[in-house]
């Protein structure tokens, strides 16, 4: 299972049956997006289930670049042990010292901060659900989503994380509204603590045809939002006034 780190706060996958776990900490760990890092998370006792399993041979079977090292039989986390020993070794993707440094100062206030970007969010997704110039919103805090279901029963207090889209009828539409905030940063990255507003259709997906646009779920006309910790009312207030400009 892949997931931003901050779910780690909202989600807890080792407890429905997840054994291995791959984060970006280059999101909402920080705050501010000042590192770029991964964090991989094994749970315990995954030992006894990859030991003498044939499915996972190359756990149960000596490996010669370590001298026939056979991971299962070290007793410490056989997962962790093998993507240090064997992976990391070889392509060298090693977080820095003081990247390391960042993402430990950021994890002390990360909980707080997930509360409030997963509020402003669900404001906001409600907001924009009620704006007769939308056509969409993702958003699985809605009641109109089809994974609100899901989202109720695996995230905790009703938070559904800082991340939502919503649609609008074409891509000259959803440039004038972009264009026309002024509170959101208009970058592709997710996860600070300023709001940030992204085309996806010119920006992340720029290279797919229409059609694959289409096939893939990002329309010409969707915009993707990461809620900051401003003001709520201030968020919205400066959303319906950037889809108000949108129409003129």
């Amino acid at each position: 299972m892949t997931t931003p780190l901050q779910h780690l706060f909202l989600c807890r996958p080792f407890e429905y049956g997840a054994d291995i776990t791959v984060h970006s900490a280059s999101k909402y760990t920080t705050g501010q997006g000042l590192a770029i890092g991964g964090i991989l998370v094994e749970r315990k006792g995954l030992l006894e289930k990859l030991k003498e399993n044939p499915r996972y041979a190359h756990f149960n079977e000596p490996d010669a670049s370590y001298h026939g090292l056979v991971y299962v039989d070290v007793g410490l986390p056989p997962f962790t042990l093998r993507a240090r020993l064997s992976l990391l070794r070889d392509i060298g993707a090693v977080s820095s010292p003081f990247n390391s440094w960042l993402f430990i100062q950021g994890l002390e206030h990360l909980s707080l901060r997930m509360k409030e970007h997963s509020k402003n969010a669900q404001a906001i997704a409600e907001f924009l659900e009620s704006h007769p110039l939308v056509k969409k919103v993702n958003y699985p805090g809605l009641k109109s989503n089809s994974n609100y279901k899901n989202a109720q029963k695996y995230f905790k207090d009703g938070l559904s994380s800082g991340l939502l889209s919503f649609e609008v009828d074409n891509l000259e539409i959803a440039t004038k509204v972009v264009n026309a905030t002024q509170l959101y940063s208009l970058v592709v990255n997710i996860g600070d603590s300023k709001s940030i507003i992204t085309h996806p259709a010119s920006t992340t997906h720029q290279q797919l045809t229409q059609e694959e646009l289409n096939a893939c779920g990002v329309p010409a006309g969707m915009i993707r939002i990461s809620a900051g910790l401003e003001s709520t009312a201030d968020l919205i207030a400066d959303l319906k006034q950037a889809l108000e400009q949108s129409w003129v």
